[in-house]
């Protein structure tokens, strides 16, 4: 999505240690995204791998607010039923867990 808005290159990893040097030789702006099933630690890993090659001053900006529930599948309810634990929780968008 980025090349498609004028950013320079692009890269997808799932880790920090993923990030090579080459790629912020020359770069003055570096844009982070992630989605909401990315657990909050693995940004943070990013950012502090970004940090360590100077870019450590990180400006925030939501674009999107994602509020969505999830149901939890059926075999995983089924089995937190059977084991007397709430039945009906949600995962939310964000990771986070929504129980009744």
């Amino acid at each position: 999505m980025a090349l498609e808005h004028g950013a320079a290159s692009g890269h997808l990893v799932d880790y920090a240690e993923e990030i090579a040097d080459s790629w912020l030789d020359g770069v003055q702006t570096i844009g982070v995204t992630s989605g909401a099933s990315v657990p909050e630690v693995l940004v943070k890993d990013v950012l502090a791998r970004l940090a360590e090659r100077g870019f450590a001053d990180v400006e925030a900006v939501t674009a999107a607010e994602e509020s969505l529930l999830f149901a939890l599948p059926t075999e995983l309810r089924r089995d937190l039923k059977a084991r007397g634990m709430p039945f009906d929780a949600k995962v939310r968008g964000d990771g986070g867990a929504h129980l009744r």
